[in-house]
């Protein structure tokens, strides 16, 4: 029969039992090549070499099952195979078939040895190319991604960068706007206190001019209100500064001044040489007038 010879070829060219009967069993007896190529596409499968177990009433290699009564006339050659011509025969001149000899049988496993190596070259080629083409999908993605993350670190980097340069420019603002009304203040006290001190330095002093009191001359003129004081601070490294101040102004627009010009980023605090006087965070809050630095006083600058 078809099914044994083709079983008996595959034995022959070095496949085991159970991968010959499953190869022979699932192309359906339909030749040596047929099951030669089911071998190598499923060469791999974890059951490949279990003992195959024939369907019920299909026993590979066994006697055909006998014929019904709906089909009396149906070959039994006819219920291996459609028509397939015996793997173990060999047409001879007269357009007849004769058995192999021995020769002709080992040339025809031969051929299909060399069919069989064919075809495994152009799997393995087959894989190579499929393996070559996975390798390129997977570098493809891999730079896609790395080239997602950069993106993104580039971003991230920008916005800070961003961020920084808009906090460096709100600071700056902010500074200048404090210098400016210093400016200003500034401007406008050296106005009102620099016409005052040079009128009184180009006019002649009232007592030098009014005669001498007498007794019978009326109570003594009322102390003048200061609305201005003059304050000179002297620094830490000896240079001093000098500017005026409203009267009603805190202690603390005299920090800020000294901060504004002394160029010195330290942490300082104030005080008077005599009487000596510390002035603390509180003091800071009051105006000059209340801490007796009306009309003029000298401060001092002392590191914390």
């Amino acid at each position: 029969m078809a099914d044994c010879t083709t079983l008996e070829s595959l034995l022959e060219m070095g496949f085991g039992r159970n991968r010959a009967e499953r190869a022979v069993a699932n192309t359906g007896n339909q030749g040596i090549e047929r099951a030669m190529d089911w071998l190598m596409e499923h060469e791999n499968d974890p059951d490949i070499d279990e003992p195959y177990v024939p369907p019920v009433g299909n026993v590979l290699g066994g006697e055909t099952e006998p014929q019904s009564a709906a089909e009396p006339g149906l070959p039994s050659s006819e219920s291996t195979g459609d028509g397939m011509e015996d793997d173990n025969m060999i047409e001879d001149g007269a357009g007849g078939k004769r058995p192999m000899t021995e020769e002709e049988r080992n040339q025809q496993v031969k051929r299909l040895e060399e069919l069989m190596r064919v075809k495994q070259e152009e799997r393995r080629e087959r894989e190579r190319k499929d393996e070559v083409e996975r390798e390129k999908q997977r570098r493809k993605q891999g730079q896609e991604l790395l080239q997602v993350k950069q993106k993104l670190a580039e971003d991230e980097m920008k916005k800070l960068a961003d961020d920084r340069r808009r906090e460096k420019m709100e600071d700056r603002l902010a500074k200048q706007r404090v210098r400016d009304k210093i400016a200003r203040d500034r401007e406008e006290r050296a106005m009102k206190f620099g016409g005052g001190s040079s009128g009184a330095a180009t006019s002649p002093p009232p007592e030098a001019t009014s005669p001498p009191p007498s007794d019978n001359q009326g109570p003594p003129p009322a102390k003048k209100d200061y609305d201005e004081c003059r304050i000179q601070v002297r620094l830490i490294d000896g240079s001093a500064l000098q500017a005026t101040f409203k009267a009603q102004e805190p202690l603390a627009a005299v920090r800020v001044y000294v901060q504004m010009n002394g160029g010195s980023d330290q942490d300082f605090t104030l005080l008077s040489p005599y009487p000596r006087r510390v002035y603390t965070e509180l003091d800071m809050e009051k105006p000059l007038r209340e801490l007796g630095l009306v009309p003029t006083a000298v401060l001092v600058v002392s590191k914390k």
